[in-house]
């Protein structure tokens, strides 16, 4: 397992964007780490990778995000709110595999059966010396 230690959140942008040079269409990034472990920056990141000049927020609350970028859409869920495998396919999960574009989703780990085999995971962590860690088996 490959691992990066990100000293604050412009590193993390920029993990995002390196990775996202490695994406193809279709993909489905799962991501997990605790709060403020840098989930969302790396979706920044990712957004910026894919050409995307848009200003990225949690889904939270919303669940899930489009963002039309230049070389694909990308789809930001959230499911941290979400309590079952039901409610995640209530807000359309399955429509978007397979739709085209890239699914990034953070705290996947919550409903991990729901998500093909050809997942990629992304760890984040924090570190007790104020950095992040992030670990991409």
């Amino acid at each position: 397992m490959a691992s990066t230690i990100l000293p604050d959140a412009e590193a993390t942008i920029a993990f995002g964007r390196e990775f996202a040079a490695t994406l193809r269409n279709g993909d489905v990034i799962a991501i997990t780490g605790d709060l403020g472990a840098g989930k969302t920056h790396f979706v920044k990141g990712l957004t910026a990778g894919l050409g995307g000049e848009i200003a990225v927020t949690s889904p939270t609350f919303t669940l899930v995000h489009e963002y039309l970028c230049a070389r694909w859409p990308l789809f930001h869920f959230d499911f941290y709110r979400l309590e079952s495998a039901d409610e995640v396919r209530d807000i359309g999960f399955d429509d978007y595999l397979g739709g085209g574009g890239i699914m990034a989703i953070e705290w996947a780990d919550k409903f991990a059966e729901l998500l093909p085999d050809y997942t990629r995971w992304v760890h984040f962590r924090h570190r007790a010396d104020g950095t992040r860690e992030v670990e991409v088996p």
